[in-house]
């Protein structure tokens, strides 16, 4: 186990902005840096991290936590997984207490598929620069391919012999269970029960996730027998779902960050061939067609994507078919055609990389146009052809879900087909529609049987909307909106020292606390969060933020953090264009907390007339009734004085 002081100087040096965005694209807005969530499919960012407080938040799929619990829900680590990822991040060293055996053999089992497969890919590398079948065979076969050897070793690429189980014999000395081998499917069991390698007499290429941890590998065999496949690729794992992984994502991801772009390939060596020419904003689909969920990786880093696939015949007509899957999810795309049927690696070793990088750069068409092009010359001046490829454009068109750039195109197709723009509108409209009409009883459904009003065990988005309750189907007897502000100033404004009416040394939690005394929590979250404060504070701690944050218990961690972040940021624009001054929550706080103490009071005591007066028109006996109006004129009064202080109007 990790000991608890390796723990704190972890948490003490990770920095949110740096763990979330090696994984999401962020963006300033106001005070917090915005993306698109990695957790669900969105098209519009709803996604927040907060520098200042160290957490993370989804508005859309109200996920939210700090550094830690990112990389637990994102890489799906345990919690020492995790703490051991941020470690190696930031170059911390782990101390770690004796473990009992289960306690190892639970926390280790994903870890030993990984660990394998990064002892495979170190034994393939070594094999390639070491073993001597590995320099004569695959060494020659990247240097003939015209490979540097700083790609080779980039890439970490490695040979495998072309014997049975040179692998599990050398992972069995070093120590490794068969069990894990054959799950990662680097060995294979046959009907006999014996074990053998899959990879065997192959160049190989480690396919790392995100984060750079090998866990996988694409084999490409050198012979020449039409019966041996030439590409074999690891199966399905529990680390290992290829249509989740782009090859060379981990190496591309910066350089796709910063230039806004990502050139999409369909193979191992049309990667390394566009890194030799100095592009590094380049991955592949990993050997297989493109997915939805590929498309949303790319989405993360960017919204530009160019493809560079084969320019034979039948490589533009099967990228033509994925592509379409792109302009759907929101994309920007573009399409660069090599000349004499190349593909990138076999221009870019013709050309050299100076030529490769200067001619993708200047060659990049709109897919759509592109589309267009390609297309009406194969239809030539057949009328039929043409009609249909008409259509089939459109069709492309139409899955652009922005209207505008649906529009721009349709105007530029306009020329290109010689068909009259209002034409193909109305064809688009029609798709639309018919989409529309296809997934209309889905989305009445979903209307027929609504959500729970507090998804996530948190309260909705709209948390300070005074018509929230009603919208959410929250009763408007509940008060949980105003127990819910309680709890958002605690954690925001409860350190910081009361500054109003000569009250000395209280911090605004403990002054709260006094003044809620007589006020009962009815949200159990809330109660379990001020409960907690309130044992803090006579143990002579003032909480803070944070201790909610990081809390054991999920709902008051996802309470906390939901009150602590908010999806919206006030324009500067109000003030600097407009002479608009919006006062800030901070500016008074005397008012700020005043007004959300008093108004859970004014809710409770309302809710305690109410009641009165039932129990009034209900009691038959005139004494009782007597007490029970002098207890209403008394509480009335205390409604009174409340609404004093708020500026309501109450009437008699």
């Amino acid at each position: 186990m990790i000991n608890q002081d390796t723990i704190n100087k972890i948490m003490d040096t990770v920095r949110i902005e740096e763990v979330v965005g090696d994984f999401v694209s962020l963006k300033k807005r106001g005070t917090s840096l915005i993306g698109n969530c990695p957790f669900h499919n969105e098209k519009t960012p709803s996604f927040h991290v907060s520098v200042t407080k160290g957490i993370y938040k989804c508005f859309g799929c109200g996920k939210g936590g700090d550094s830690l619990g990112f990389i637990m829900e994102h890489e799906k680590y345990s919690y020492p997984e995790a703490l051991k990822f941020l470690a190696q991040k930031y170059n911390i060293e782990v101390e770690e207490k004796e473990e009992t055996p289960r306690d190892t053999e639970a926390s280790h089992a994903r870890e030993s598929l990984y660990v394998i497969s990064l002892y495979a890919a170190n034994y393939f590398a070594n094999e390639l620069w070491t073993g001597e079948e590995g320099r004569s065979v695959g060494l020659s076969y990247f240097k003939e391919r015209g490979f540097r050897e700083d790609i080779i070793k980039k890439f970490e690429l490695g040979y495998s012999p072309d014997q049975w189980d040179a692998l599990l014999l050398s992972a069995q000395r070093a120590g490794h269970k068969e069990e894990f081998l054959e799950r990662t499917g680097l060995s294979i069991r046959n009907d006999k029960g014996k074990l053998y390698d899959r990879f065997r007499g192959r160049v190989m290429f480690p396919i790392h996730n995100f984060t750079g941890r090998v866990i996988g590998f694409g084999g490409r065999t050198l012979k020449t027998d039409k019966n041996v496949p030439k590409y074999v690729n690891s199966p399905e794992s529990d680390i290992y779902h290829k249509s989740n992984v782009l090859y060379g994502l981990f190496q591309a991801k910066k350089a796709i960050r910063e230039a806004d772009n990502c050139y999409l390939v369909e193979g191992y060596a049309d990667v390394l061939s566009v890194h030799q020419a100095n592009i590094e904003n380049v991955v592949a689909s990993s050997g297989t067609s493109l997915t939805i969920e590929q498309i949303r990786l790319i989405g993360r880093f960017t919204q530009n994507v160019t493809i560079l696939y084969d320019g034979d015949a039948a490589g533009i007509k099967a990228s033509l078919r994925g592509l379409d899957m792109i302009l759907e999810e929101g994309l920007n795309v573009k399409v660069v055609n090599f000349p004499d049927s190349h593909d990138p690696d076999s221009y870019m070793h013709k050309v050299g990389a100076g030529a490769f990088k200067t001619y993708v750069e200047n060659s990049r068409k709109d897919f759509i146009l592109y589309k267009a092009d390609i297309l009406l010359k194969e239809a030539g001046n057949d009328p039929i052809k043409r009609a249909g490829i008409i259509r089939d454009i459109v069709e492309s068109i139409a899955k652009i879900p922005d209207d505008i750039k649906a529009s721009v195109f349709i105007r530029e197709c306009s020329h290109l087909l010689q068909v009259e723009e209002r034409m193909l509108l109305t064809e688009m409209n029609k798709m639309r529609l018919a989409k529309f009409k296809k997934t209309g009883n889905q989305q009445q459904n979903r209307q027929a049987y609504p959500q729970q009003p507090y998804a996530q065990d948190g309260p909705p988005e709209n948390l300070f909307d005074d018509n929230a309750g009603q919208e959410q189907g929250t009763s408007p007897d509940d008060d949980s909106l105003q127990e819910y502000e309680i709890v958002r100033l605690l954690l925001a404004f409860g350190h910081e020292l009361v500054s109003w009416d000569n009250i000395d040394n209280m911090y605004i939690g403990s002054f709260m606390m006094q003044n809620l005394s007589d006020v009962t929590f009815e949200d159990e979250i809330c109660r379990s969060i001020i409960d907690n404060y309130k044992q803090e504070i006579e143990n002579g701690h003032l909480p803070v933020a944070s201790q909610f944050i990081k809390n054991e218990d999920r709902k008051i961690a996802d309470l906390a953090i939901t009150l602590s972040t908010s999806p919206y940021t006030l324009s500067e624009n109000w003030y600097n264009k407009h002479q608009i001054y919006v006062r800030d929550e901070t500016v008074n706080l005397k008012a700020t907390i005043l007004g959300g103490i008093f108004h859970l009071k004014k809710r409770k005591v309302d809710r305690i007339l109410l009641g009165l007066l039932q129990e009034i028109k209900a009691e038959t006996d005139s004494l009782n009734q007597e007490i029970l109006m002098q207890r209403y004129a008394y509480i009335k009064n205390v409604e009174r004085e409340i609404s004093r202080f708020l500026g309501s109007v109450i009437l008699k």
